[in-house]
């Protein structure tokens, strides 16, 4: 497993980014995209249609994208999860701290829904009322699954052998990390 003093040679082309709910991976996956060059799909855009109700052509539509040369995504959604680890080059795993990932679920899910923020194809967070109603609440599954990936890399560590692993556990080692794609030869 790499770290984030660590330089990838060749440069990564296809890349997923994991990490617990709310821990940053769009956002992380977006500078990533930025700094390479290549394209970032969000998948969540591509799984919640209207309504939260997952769209029928999730599956193909990730299978297109992944099959392209280059691209960065978030590694989600278990029935794409092996899929996308056997097409790509290089998983970066969002190891915060747990409260530190908990804190940006909080403040996130809290600003989408004061300020009515569109996500995706119409959806908006529900009234935070629902934390206490629903058991799947973003900030109730947030906390359900905050050690998830505790399991999940060390696993896909042996069965996608060919996966490139960094493990970033702090903002200042996936600010370092990025810079250091868009400067190389460093």
């Amino acid at each position: 497993m790499l770290g984030a003093e660590d330089v990838l040679d060749p440069p990564p082309r296809r890349v997923l980014v994991a990490g617990t709910t709310g821990v940053g991976k769009t956002t992380t996956a977006g500078r990533i995209a930025r700094a390479l060059g290549i394209p970032h799909t969000e998948i969540d855009s591509l799984f919640h249609g209207r309504d939260w109700e997952p769209r029928p052509t999730f599956e193909a539509d990730v299978d297109a994208y992944s099959a392209e040369p280059a691209w960065v995504t978030e590694w989600q959604y278990s029935q794409v999860r092996a899929m996308l680890a056997a097409r790509a080059d290089t998983l970066v795993w969002l190891d915060l701290p747990v409260p530190v990932a908990f804190w940006r679920l909080l403040r996130r899910t809290v600003r989408r829904r004061v300020r009515r923020i569109e996500l995706w194809n119409g959806n908006v967070e529900p009234p935070l009322w629902t934390f206490f109603t629903n058991r799947d609440h973003i900030i109730r599954w947030g906390m359900r699954t905050r050690r998830k990936m505790q399991q999940m890399v060390p696993a896909v560590e042996r069965t996608a052998p060919h996966l490139r692993i960094v493990r970033l556990r702090s903002r200042a080692d996936v600010d370092a990390w990025v810079d250091r794609l868009l400067r190389p030869s460093e």
